[in-house]
């Protein structure tokens, strides 16, 4: 114990040990750091976009679920609240009345999110949790203009008299479809036997909401999946709101991946702290065994060196990973309505086993092979240096990283990517390598005299070179591929919600009633889509044969009614990837869009029957189209040609932008236009835009952390060789080379392999970009050879600038102090 504690303390003073434990320290603290942030803001973006549902999960069903299933949720702790919706005549005065779009809820709603109210139509918001008083209705502002009302007014609702409270102005769950759209109103649920409206057999839908801690409402949810019957449907915030539940899983992707890199950064920075200080104790452990000490004594020595090194730099990692969270975190606390907690064990426990096992692969197999050092490097310091790696341990190393990557993200195809690149990084960078260093003494030999000099060291170091560029490739690499998925990912979310998108929707627009509408929306210079026809069928058979009213399996297929509209051109933000578009005059004809094709099984050439009022309708499928569902714009599931459908009765819609400002708008658009209704989504897009910036800011945190990572990776990468060029330079010294002849000739050896690594680095980064973007985040692929350049400038300037920085003391310190060390 004597000999570990002084052997401990002589090497901290000497800097060798401090190499080693500041190696492990940064393993801990990147993969528990970033692994905690990572948990902790998934966990509160999770539970935050839950308020898109106004729950965690939600079941929708045309009858009340068993009380059962309220009893099952009550054992798991999850709270529970009821909301039923249907279309009813609202009626005020003598003459006013309204269809329109009736929403009980129950005390409890809403579980996650809040209501908007106002005390006047366009007032100043406020938030409010809980359903209406008994007797009371919130109403949405234009149902003030069209039926004439105000705060306080009464309105009738079937048999019962409401007093208007409030204008309802944001629900955190109002869907964004055209079914059964009209203007909102809410009432108490106590209030709905009173209304008599709700009978046996009528339309109602009704949404059973749950919500709860985050491991109870995933158990309860895996139960739900099993417990709903066909003609239900469970709903968790992936599929109620697709644009949303994309972007999570997505950056929770991105997430895993930068944490994944973190482990592989983690893992070479362990690995090269290790060669070097065992390469540093050499000469050390010569002189134990000139004294006596024999293999097993040296063994266990070093055993308990790293073991002792391994608990300082757990407890060290640990604390600098909670102040990484607590940094990180609170940097954008103001964004997140929920707040995260940070004492999650996971993530340490996630960091003390990668260090443990950087330990165990990467450093104990440098350390463990002393050992084999002869007693006789005492006496013939000119032995050369024994090689602490055999190439059994590269292979060791890899299949560690693959498992670690692997168990952190729980995803083995993105695992199997990055390692993918990171092979072909070491087997090209390896054959660059060799023929850099096969070419470099012809080279010296035509060459002036810091380059001869510069070329020659390349050479002569050999295997060090070697792995000097495989690190400084892998390092480049993978913060070039994080660089690459962060502005891709970046890019594809500004695109899903620009400025300016429409956030409003015209529906139920009579045919005489567009020419008024445009000019007035044109007149105040309103951005709109074009108006669409719209017009409701039913789906009834596919290739002759007919469709079930119910589907026979959960999520089969079944009768369903669509909205259907025709076109001469195909719709902006549709694309063919089947079949062709229809020609000029062509009829009986329809295209559909790809996903519904694939979950009804229709195909190219099938020949699909509607029912359209009484009439029925048979067409053939000319064409698939895929669909930009995150425009916001008006899209179909069913397109036809012009010609087909003008004999039957249709509504036209479209789409537009209205500014805050100029929402009075609505008002006079609704009074000219009683019959028509507007949809508004500007609160879900807003909604929708904060949820996605915290992403964003999380994704460039956990970017910056990965990026100090991949810093003080090429700083060890640079370290790794530099006792032996202090000694060469030395001699270089010793014979007559002047300060700028040396440091000339690093600065154009680290530049080469700058510029060597910055070649490998793109070409990988491209590769496992391309494969990340189709397979894992079902992004489009696009070569980025603007960064080509930059990158391989950034590269040669931070190897060189880091080669020379490390090496100052290659000319600070005298040659007689050098060579007598050594």
């Amino acid at each position: 114990m004597t000999l570990l504690l002084r052997m401990l303390v002589r090497d901290w003073r000497g800097g060798e040990l401090g190499v080693l434990l500041g190696a492990l320290v940064l393993a801990v603290t990147m993969v528990s750091g970033i692994s905690g942030f990572a948990s902790a803001l998934k966990a509160a973006l999770r539970q935050e976009s839950h308020s898109f549902l106004a729950a965690d999960l939600v079941v929708r069903d045309a009858r009340p679920l068993p009380a059962a299933w309220l009893e099952e949720a009550a054992d798991r702790g999850m709270e529970s609240a009821q909301t039923l919706s249907f279309r009813s005549m609202v009626f005020a005065g003598e003459e006013g009345v309204v269809l329109a779009s009736v929403k009980a809820v129950s005390d409890e709603y809403p579980l996650r999110g809040a209501l908007k109210l106002s005390d006047t139509p366009f007032g100043e918001l406020r938030e409010h949790r809980g359903a209406p008083p008994p007797g009371s209705v919130w109403i949405e502002p234009r149902l003030f203009a069209l039926l004439d009302l105000d705060i306080g007014d009464t309105v009738g609702i079937g048999e019962a008299d409401f007093r208007v409270a409030a204008a309802i102005r944001g629900e955190p769950d109002r869907a964004g479809g055209f079914l059964g759209v009209g203007p909102r109103v809410m009432l108490n649920t106590s209030d709905i036997p009173a209304t008599q409206v709700v009978q046996p057999g009528s339309r109602v839908s009704y949404r059973q909401l749950f919500a709860g801690e985050a491991d109870a409402a995933e158990a309860f949810g895996q139960w739900l999946e099993a417990a709903v019957a066909p003609g239900q449907r469970l709903q968790n915030v992936e599929t109620s709101q697709p644009a949303v539940g994309r972007a999570l899983a997505r950056a929770e992707r991105f997430l895993l991946l930068a944490g994944s890199l973190a482990v592989i950064l983690a893992s070479v920075a362990v690995g090269l702290a290790a060669r070097r200080y065992a390469e540093r104790h050499q000469n050390y452990v010569a002189l134990l065994k000139s004294l006596g000490a024999d293999s097993r004594r040296v063994k266990s020595l070093y055993a308990a060196t790293l073991a002792l090194t391994w608990l300082i730099a757990l407890v060290l990692g640990w604390f600098l990973a909670w102040i990484l969270q607590v940094i990180a975190l609170q940097s954008f606390a103001e964004q997140l309505t929920v707040v995260p907690s940070l004492f999650q064990p996971r993530p340490y426990f996630i960091g003390a086993v990668t260090a443990l096992v950087c330990v165990i692969v990467f450093a104990w197999p440098s350390l463990g092979r002393l050992t084999a050092i002869s007693p006789l490097r005492v006496l013939r310091s000119d032995m050369p240096l024994h090689h602490s790696r055999e190439p059994g341990d590269y292979l060791l190393g890899l299949a560690a990283v693959l498992l670690l990557m692997w168990w952190y993200s729980a995803d083995l195809q993105l695992t199997l990517i990055v390692l993918g690149g990171l092979l072909a990084v070491i087997v090209i960078g390896g054959l660059v390598a060799l023929s850099l260093l096969r070419g470099g003494r012809a080279l010296g030999m035509q060459a002036g005299s810091v380059w001869r000099l510069a070329l020659a060291s390349l050479q002569r170091h050999g295997l060090g070179n070697a792995l000097q560029l495989v690190v400084f490739a892998v390092a480049i690499m993978l913060l070039l591929l994080l660089g690459l998925l962060r502005t891709s990912l970046l890019e594809g979310w500004q695109q899903q919600v620009p400025e300016g998108a429409p956030n409003h929707f015209l529906l139920n627009l009579a045919p005489e009633e567009l020419g008024s509408v445009s000019t007035l929306l044109d007149d105040r210079e309103v951005k709109r889509e074009k108006l669409y026809p719209m017009l409701r069928g039913r789906l009834m058979g596919i290739a002759g044969e007919p469709l079930p009213m119910e589907p026979e399996e959960e999520d089969g297929p079944s009768q369903r009614e669509a909205n259907l509209t025709w076109s001469a051109a195909l719709p902006d933000g549709n694309e063919i990837v089947e079949g062709r578009w229809w020609e000029p005059g062509e009829t009986a004809a329809v295209s559909v869009e790809a996903e519904f094709a694939q979950r009804y099984g229709m195909s190219v050439g099938d020949t699909l029957s509607f029912r359209i009022g009484a009439a029925e309708l048979a067409v053939t499928v000319t064409s698939l189209r895929t669909l930009d569902w995150e425009s916001f714009k008006p899209n179909f599931f069913m397109v036809f040609p012009p010609g087909l459908l003008e004999d039957y009765p249709v509504t036209y819609m479209t789409s537009f932008y209205l500014p805050p400002e100029q929402k009075s708008l609505l008002n006079e658009l609704l009074r000219q236009h009683p019959t028509a209704t507007v949809l508004e989504i500007d609160a879900i897009m807003a909604q929708l835009r904060s949820t996605l910036a915290q992403v964003s800011t999380a994704i460039e945190l956990v970017l910056s952390l990965v990026l100090l990572a991949g810093v003080l990776v090429l700083i060890a990468g640079v370290q790794a060789t530099a006792d032996s060029r202090l000694r060469e330079s030395a001699l270089l010294r010793a014979l007559g080379a002047g300060r700028s002849h040396i440091l000339g000739s690093v600065a154009i050896e680290f530049i080469t392999l700058g510029v060597m690594a910055g070649v490998l680095a793109i070409v990988a980064a491209e590769g496992a970009f391309w494969a990340l973007q189709r397979f894992v985040l079902e992004l489009p692929y696009t070569p980025t050879p603007g960064l080509w350049l930059p990158t391989l400038l950034a590269a040669a300037v931070l190897i060189g600038g880091l080669g020379l920085w490390n090496c100052r003391r290659v000319v600070s310190v005298a040659p007689a102090e050098v060579l007598r060390d050594a």
